[in-house]
């Protein structure tokens, strides 16, 4: 899922290469991708375990048995964790995209100057929501004027972000009784998010993977684990496939 049209440039490019090449073709679900992308880094990584899946498009917190054995436990109610960031860089006058522009303003600036809120916190839901932050963000513009302090205040929004997604990350973990977490997605590759999900897992003796920051973004690996992984279970996909904007989490490998 995602811009078909950007879909259908990769899509007709391995099609193409598939014949050319008398391969065999095996389209891939981008979001699985993601899930597996840790895998990239620690090959050795176990099932079951839980995996926080973040990115600018998506915000799921996804429980692994195996390959096309996913299930959901939650996601944001609204916008994804990605689109808070750049929703909220936006605000601040940064560039795009909004998480690195933020996390780089927000080096050694106080994360604690400008309180901001993490909606649902004390609901028992597992759901993550990140609009109120935006209307937080606008607010705090609105009232500081000039006087505000753009890092403290970029420290601040990476610091509520971070606080919620580690929140719904513990609880979930625990809830489902694994004792491993991973991270994966672009927003992935926020420093503070990975070490505060890092030190937390460490506390509780848990263990927490996530792929390094060039495969957190898209990127071709990603897939081609994923692919590989669906051509050794014996999928082939017909030349009929296409993109498509949205779809559920894929199964397991049809017998």
């Amino acid at each position: 899922p995602g811009l078909v049209g950007a879909l259908n440039v990769g899509l007709t490019a391995a099609k193409g290469l598939a014949y050319a090449l008398e391969v065999p073709f095996v389209a891939v679900h981008h979001l699985e991708g993601h899930l597996l992308s840790p895998l990239l880094d620690d090959p050795d990584l176990r099932f079951p375990h839980v995996c926080l899946l973040v990115s600018g498009g998506h915000t799921e917190i996804v429980r692994l048995e195996g390959l096309g054995a996913y299930r959901l436990l939650a996601q944001t109610r609204d916008d994804a964790a990605g689109e808070a960031f750049d929703k909220t860089a936006r605000l601040l006058g940064l560039g795009y995209p909004g998480g690195a522009a933020i996390q780089e303003l927000a080096q050694g600036a106080n994360p604690e100057r400008y309180p901001l809120p993490v909606a649902l916190e004390k609901e028992e839901t597992l759901d993550l929501s990140f609009s109120g932050l935006k209307t937080a963000v606008l607010r705090l513009v609105e009232s500081e004027g000039a006087s505000l302090d753009k890092p403290d205040a970029a420290a601040s929004i990476q610091h509520a972000i971070a606080r919620a997604l580690v929140l719904r990350g513990m609880q979930a973990t625990e809830r489902e009784g694994v004792d491993c977490l991973t991270l994966a997605g672009g927003v992935a590759a926020n420093e503070r998010l990975r070490q505060s999900l890092a030190k937390e897992c460490e506390r509780r003796g848990w263990r927490f993977r996530t792929p390094s920051a060039e495969y957190c973004t898209d990127n071709a690996a990603m897939i081609a684990l994923a692919g590989s992984w669906r051509l050794a279970a014996g999928q082939r996909s017909g030349w009929e496939a296409e993109p498509e904007s949205t779809a559920p989490l894929p199964g397991p490998v049809e017998s």
